[in-house]
């Protein structure tokens, strides 16, 4: 039997990604001495007795006297990871450490990644809610639509902590974040947008929902799947875009793409195929491209900047990334921080809204949103969320002052 190992590939024995990769990106650190038998006797046992007899009598107690009061599972099935689509449990690895590190790095959140070797929603949700007491928050990742909405919506029902499904709404807030700031640059409103989505899977969904929240009117909305725009008289609809066509598509109109396009105000593309440039002739001019399928844009930004005055994709090597980092590590930072029960949509337009807030006086057209590596965000976004939790009910105690210090009050 052959092992393979780098030595057999000198090709990736070469490659800095790989080098990078080498032997994972994270691991477990101690927090506290273990020197001598003081150390010892306090950390393990007998002391360790007197914390779980605390906890047995009063199971609040563990979000401080246990590490799962910062701590977040990031839970996938492999079924839709990145553009890679059902890779696997094995192989998504390596994006679910990505994503934990993301998480410690600019939100101070210890994350664990959990890749589950099983695609059955009953048993993933079985899976996650045993698992629910060792951590403050869930944290869903690459789950394949339809599964991804049932799942998370009844993991959110059975735990008390937050169960967030980021491919969804971490996506839906970063939009919200720049279309917030590219309407203020171009002197529009929300209640005037012509929008069409393109795709219909999680992120598509979570969008629509919440610029519909945030004041954009569903009756302007025009979403789109592999089989043209979804409207009310369409048969075969799944459950999820039979409510998508309830709410949105008022006008009815049918076709594909270049039909939805017309008189349109801004394109949002989360569905990886490709958007012909005689579709985009048929915008409003002046408008707004949002091109977010990755690593290949629905458009090339080079197209769409003939049709639009802002272009955004999911790139680094772009203006205008629109990045879900900009998102969670802060939503979660402020949910562990007042100990929420949930997350809110007035804590996703909380968190937009502070994302939205950092880039200031630096707004423009190719800097509608801050850069990933910004180290305001994550803060702001935290204070924003925990002071939604609260005007909402959801938080369990109230964040620390350096949590609250910068938080603006949702409307």
């Amino acid at each position: 039997m052959s092992i393979f190992s780098f030595e057999t590939d000198p090709a990736l024995a070469s490659d800095p990604v790989f080098d990078l990769h080498r032997r994972g990106k994270m691991a477990i650190s101690c927090t506290v001495p273990l020197n001598s038998r003081d150390d010892l006797s306090k950390a393990y046992t007998p002391g360790v007795a007197r914390v779980c007899e605390a906890i047995a009598e009063t199971p609040e107690l563990a979000a401080d006297y246990t590490w799962s009061g910062n701590v977040v599972a990031v839970v996938t099935d492999g079924s839709a990871v990145l553009g890679l689509g059902n890779i696997g449990p094995k192989a998504a690895m390596p994006v679910m450490e990505g994503k934990a590190v993301l998480f410690k790095q600019f939100g101070g959140v210890d994350a664990v990644p959990i890749c589950l070797d099983t695609q059955d929603t009953e048993a993933i949700v079985a899976t996650v809610k045993a698992l629910g007491p060792s951590f403050g928050g869930i944290n869903l990742e690459d789950i394949s639509a339809p599964r991804c909405f049932e799942i998370e919506r009844r993991l959110d029902e059975a735990l008390d902590i937050p169960v967030f499904h980021d491919d969804q709404h971490g996506t839906a807030v970063v939009v919200l974040a720049a279309l917030r700031n590219a309407v203020t640059v171009l002197g529009r409103r929300f209640a005037d947008l012509r929008v069409v989505i393109s795709g219909a899977g999680a992120a598509g969904v979570a969008i629509t929902n919440t610029l519909i929240a945030a004041g954009v009117p569903g009756a302007n909305m025009i979403i789109c799947d592999s089989r043209g725009i979804i409207h009310a008289d369409r048969p075969g609809l799944t459950a999820e875009k039979a409510e998508l066509a309830a709410n949105t598509n008022v006008s009815m109109r049918t076709g594909g793409m270049r039909e939805a396009l017309i008189g349109a105000d801004v394109l949002i593309g989360v569905s990886g195929g490709a958007i012909d440039e005689e579709a985009l002739a048929g915008m409003a001019p002046g408008g707004i491209i949002f091109a977010l399928a990755n690593p290949t844009p629905e458009v090339h930004p080079s197209i769409a900047a003939k049709y639009a005055a802002i272009v955004a994709t999911g790139r680094s090597d772009f203006p205008n990334q629109i990045n879900n980092v900009l998102a969670f590590p802060g939503i979660f930072r402020g949910a562990l921080d007042c100990r929420a029960t949930t997350i809110t949509d007035r804590m996703k337009v909380a968190a937009a809204e502070a994302i939205a807030e950092v880039v200031g006086e630096d707004l423009r057209p190719d800097t509608i949103v801050p850069s990933p590596l910004d180290p305001r965000v994550a803060p702001a976004v935290a204070a924003a969320v925990a002071r939604a939790a609260e005007l909402d009910g959801v938080a369990r105690c109230v964040a620390a002052p350096a949590t609250l210090a910068a938080a603006p009050v949702p409307a």
